[in-house]
């Protein structure tokens, strides 16, 4: 039987998050396990007259390329790719992963050279605007999640607000409540979070807080902005942990001078975090401050789209920063890691209490979804 919910999700994707219209050239990449979405969203981009170009994989391939791949298909983008991202004028991607792990067992200096080599793709979809990743439920996120797969599709439905009435709708008037926390943390010099194990002052200062409100990520909810890169001091525990590159990653501990981490380590993947932290130069400072106002994520399932928006946390990014925010940080990295502030959590901008356990103070920014739970 047919999922009325995808239906409601394609119309986001186009109509929201892209606001696809007549002509537009709209890349349209997934994974094949997401057939019944991306069928959504490909009728729905011919109904509004737009153009799609379906670009799709198959499970197994990022294993054979890594497997097969010789130093040639590392170096350059093939012109053909390059080409149509060029050409493109947005781009919806949908992932739907089908074994989490798969990519368990790459070296790590092979994953970090395909993403120095793509960067330049990065910067063409960003720079253009008009773009939005989103995730289709698999039985490999519901299992990494400990859930019956019907169980994760209606955590992450709700999660996107499509059990409501008018999502684009939910999303709009999110974007309203989260403004006005935007423009109070832009007014502000110093950030300070502490935490468990964690107590983390950094420079904001005439940088830009970005309204995370379902236009780039869906789900979304968050607000965001690139710190000034040599401010970072203190230290700061991840205690959500994350599936990254094919593994987990958990208990990081990073210690911060004058904005570079001088020490790191982790409880699980410490080889990993290493390895990325000395990626490239820009690996070791922040790149992105995210607070999560997500409320209708009821707890973190290691798959950063949604738990990097779960309220009650922030996310301190490592790597490249987003020049929409001010940020002037290059790396080829960029991992969000997080910290749970929802128990003995508070969150500072210049002395004033922004957040204390998770909950805003200030800003009516989860009723609406707790009372939807």
């Amino acid at each position: 039987m047919k999922d009325v919910r995808l239906e409601k999700l394609a119309r986001v994707l186009v109509d929201y998050s892209i606001e696809a219209s007549e002509g537009d050239q709209v890349v349209l990449a997934g994974a094949t396990g997401a057939e019944p979405l991306i069928k959504e969203v490909y009728a729905r981009l011919l109904e509004v007259g737009a153009i799609p170009v379906p670009q799709l994989t198959f499970p197994g391939m990022q294993e054979i390329f890594f497997d097969k791949a010789h130093d040639l298909h590392y170096e350059e983008i093939p012109p053909a790719i390059l080409g149509a991202y060029e050409q493109a004028d947005a781009f919806i991607t949908v992932s739907a992963p089908q074994n989490t792990r798969a990519l368990a067992g790459v070296d790590p200096a092979k994953q970090q050279a395909l993403g120095r080599r793509n960067q330049p793709l990065q910067e063409i979809v960003i720079g253009k605007e008009r773009w939005v990743l989103t995730q289709y439920p698999t039985e490999a996120l519901a299992q990494e999640s400990d859930m019956s797969l019907a169980e994760y599709e209606e955590f992450s439905f709700s999660a996107m607000a499509l059990n409501q009435d008018d999502p684009a709708g939910f999303w709009r008037e999110k974007a309203k409540e989260q403004q006005r926390l935007a423009e109070r943390l832009e007014q502000a010099d110093e950030i300070h979070i502490l935490g468990p194990e964690t107590d983390l002052k950094l420079s904001v200062k005439g940088r830009t807080f970005i309204n995370g409100c379902g236009t780039h990520n869906m789900p979304c909810g968050e607000v965001f902005t690139g710190p000034i890169e040599d401010s970072a001091e203190g230290y700061v525990y991840y205690g959500v942990p994350t599936a990254v590159a094919g593994r987990e990653v958990s208990g990081v501990r990073l210690r911060f001078e004058r904005g570079k981490v001088v020490e790191a380590s982790a409880e699980k993947g410490e080889e990993y975090l290493l390895s990325s932290l000395d990626a490239d130069e820009g690996a070791r400072f922040l790149g992105e401050l995210g607070i999560g106002t997500n409320y209708g994520i009821p707890r973190a399932t290691k798959n950063i789209l949604f738990d990097e928006k779960l309220g009650g946390t922030v996310h301190l990014a490592i790597g490249k920063s987003y020049e929409m925010t001010g940020g002037t940080n290059e790396s080829s990295v960029h991992w969000d890691m997080i910290t749970d502030l929802r128990e003995g959590g508070e969150l500072y901008a210049d002395g004033e209490l922004i957040q204390k356990d998770g909950e805003f103070v200030g800003f009516d920014l989860g009723s609406a979804a707790k009372a939807g739970r």
